[in-house]
């Protein structure tokens, strides 16, 4: 406190009661003070209206009124200097009365002396200056980002700050009125109870909370709690900071999905390599048989052979499809794209649907004139369409509405930002809508694992979804996926766009026979050694067979200006399908080579074209896509 005087207003109707409050005054030991009078209610007021004064005591009785009536007019207009009530004789609730009102303090008369008169005026002053330096700081606080508040143990709400105010959609006069459980819903409430315990026991608590505004907006918040304790006449508070990390946890949430993923996909991608080894000599072998068998039964049985082949052989393309997909960057060079107007494949899903679907199924399509073009692969973006119009006719078991769009979408900085996937630039986004059964919350983080299905056993192979991913992926696109149960879901595929005209495709060409060239086939599974040898054969070439790279070498020296060509593995044992090619390219640097892999990784990919092979084929492969390559190698 300083050295003025404190200026005091004693509003009594009694002049002894003004003449002992002026003598105890005096009596002061720490403050000094200027004492003023009035009698009346009508007379005070126009005083406390002038405010000249740093402190009230007013009597309880003060005529026709009261000194509640005069403390609670003074509130109503905004007077924030302290106010003491006198009462003649302690009425306790006269005095519960007056604390709610927002005096500091009461006092009865016939228990008054100098020291408490000087402690309880001080001890108001003294409060005024803590509240007048609070309202700094809580100016302070209204230019923090973080939502702050405090509210009482019953939840009621005493100070709210302009970001709560921003992240609620509560203005202060509005927060000022409620309780908590009014101005937003808590997603956990077992979660807040437990919280509430620790904070009493600890006096401080901090975690995550899930909450929904008054805008029905679904929040997550990292909240601090700090207990405020009892100070006078004041209850313990509870002094909250709120730190809005919806987006934060919605980029965390995707990463760890992305991350989940990849460490599945190495798993597939292993067994991915191991079929694809065991389906090149079946489906090869099917396809001999097919120009070989007369026999009318076992010619039935062929068809049967072939079409499982293959549709393992696609099982495993699916697989791939997504392994490859997690590095879309370096992965981009194993699909051939060509530029696509996809208002023509829309077109054609959609008279597929048609034809296909249930009649109880309603199809609804909406494709624009201006639609831009993409750079892609139409078999594969083909193989995403249809994937998720089955799962949508799936998802309607009763019937629906199939709903397919396509727009052009400039995305922008701030857009990009929300989407982790996403890049600045023009995009077109395919959006695929039912009105089906929708999917529960718990599994919409799995949908795109890869062998994770909700249909019956023989129904599903849980590749679909992650199929689409990892294709888009390798078209440097990406998906999302809105859905609530019981309504329905969106699939939104986004595609970078581009400003060029589209490419059509040339059509296939058939590929001659052989002209008794030499073929070095080097691979360390027998059977594909074998199938192929004899597949090669039948189409006019001589093969030789080597096990590993140590034989291959072999064979090469001795037969050096006999073979015309190296067909090899890139993963074999002893000497991989890399070391066997730089020791060849160091026999004949002019040797030509076709590299194979059952798992067709771009590092493979890049090192193998690195050497100068001439071509690259994926197990597993056909005899006509075989001839293919080794047809134009020779030519080359």
């Amino acid at each position: 406190m300083n050295n003025s005087p404190i200026k005091v207003l004693l509003i009594d109707d009694d002049e002894d009661d003004y003449i002992l409050i002026r003598e105890w005054l005096r009596e002061f030991q720490v403050a000094g003070c200027e004492l003023e009078w009035v009698k009346n209610y009508e007379t005070a007021r126009d005083a406390i209206a002038q405010h000249q004064h740093d402190i009230y005591l007013v009597d309880y009785r003060l005529g026709q009124h009261n000194g509640l009536e005069l403390l609670q007019e003074a509130m109503n207009n905004g007077y924030t200097c302290p106010f003491i009530l006198l009462t003649g004789q302690g009425d306790r609730e006269i005095d519960i009365e007056a604390m709610k009102v927002g005096a500091v303090d009461y006092l009865e008369k016939s228990q008054l002396t100098a020291p408490l008169l000087e402690r309880s005026i001080r001890y108001a002053i003294e409060r005024k200056q803590t509240e007048a330096k609070i309202r700094q700081q809580a100016a302070l606080l209204d230019v923090a980002t973080d939502a702050i508040f405090v509210h009482d143990l019953d939840n009621q709400i005493s100070y709210w700050n302009k970001a709560a105010e921003y992240l609620y959609g509560w203005k202060a006069e509005e927060a000022l009125t409620k309780k908590t459980q009014n101005l937003w819903q808590e997603k956990d409430l077992s979660k807040l109870s437990a919280a509430l315990q620790i904070l009493m026991k600890n006096g401080c608590w901090e975690g995550e909370l899930y909450q929904v505004t008054k805008d029905d907006q679904e929040i997550i918040v990292e909240s601090r709690w700090t207990l405020v304790p009892q100070l006078g006449y004041q209850a313990p508070s509870i002094l909250v900071v709120n730190t809005n990390i919806t987006q934060k946890k919605l980029l965390e949430s995707q990463l760890l999905r992305t991350q989940r993923l990849e460490s599945i996909g190495t798993l597939a991608s292993g067994i991915a390599h191991d079929l694809n080894n065991v389906l090149t000599p079946i489906l090869m072998t099917a396809q001999l048989l097919e120009t070989q068998v007369k026999e009318e039964r076992s010619q039935r049985l062929i068809p049967i052979l072939t079409a499982n082949a293959k549709r393992g052989a696609n099982l495993v393309k699916q697989v791939l499809s997504f392994t490859r997909g997690l590095d879309s960057d370096n992965s981009s060079s194993l699909v051939k794209h060509s530029l696509l107007q996809l208002k023509h494949l829309l077109i054609e899903i959609q008279q597929i649907i048609k034809e296909t679907f249930p009649k109880s199924i309603e199809v609804i399509t909406e494709i624009p004139q201006n639609l831009w073009t993409v750079s892609g692969d139409t078999t594969q973006l083909h193989q995403v369409l249809m994937n998720l119009c089955v799962n949508a006719r799936d998802a309607m078991p009763n019937g629906g509405t199939l709903k397919i769009t396509a727009e052009n979408l400039l995305v922008d900085e701030n857009y990009a930002q929300m989407h982790i996937d996403a890049q600045v630039g023009p995009y077109i986004i395919i959006t695929i809508t039912d009105n089906g059964i929708g999917i529960p919350p718990v599994i919409l983080d799995r949908i795109f694992e890869p062998f994770f299905t909700t249909k019956e056993l023989g129904k599903g192979t849980g590749l679909g979804l992650s199929t689409v991913l990892g294709i888009l992926k390798n078209h440097h696109g990406f998906i999302n996926v809105y859905s609530e149960e019981k309504k329905g879901s969106q699939f939104k595929v986004y595609l970078p766009a581009k400003d060029t005209p589209e490419i059509l495709e040339t059509t296939e060409i058939s590929w001659p026979q052989g002209n008794q060239e030499l073929i070095l086939v080097v691979d360390d599974e027998a059977a594909i050694c074998d199938i192929t040898k004899i597949s090669l054969e039948n189409y006019n070439y001589r093969v030789i067979t080597a096990r590993d790279g140590i034989e291959a070498i072999a064979l090469y020296v001795e037969h050096r200006d006999e073979i015309s060509l190296v067909l090899t593995d890139m993963g074999m044992p002893r000497m991989d399908g890399l070391t066997s090619i730089r020791t060849m390219q160091k026999i004949n640097p002019n040797v030509k080579v076709i590299a194979i892999s059952g798992l067709g990784t771009t590092d493979k990919v890049n090192a193998a074209y690195g050497l100068g092979v001439k071509d690259f084929l994926s197990k597993p492969y056909t005899a006509n896509q075989l001839l293919q390559s080794i047809s134009t190698v020779l030519n080359h």
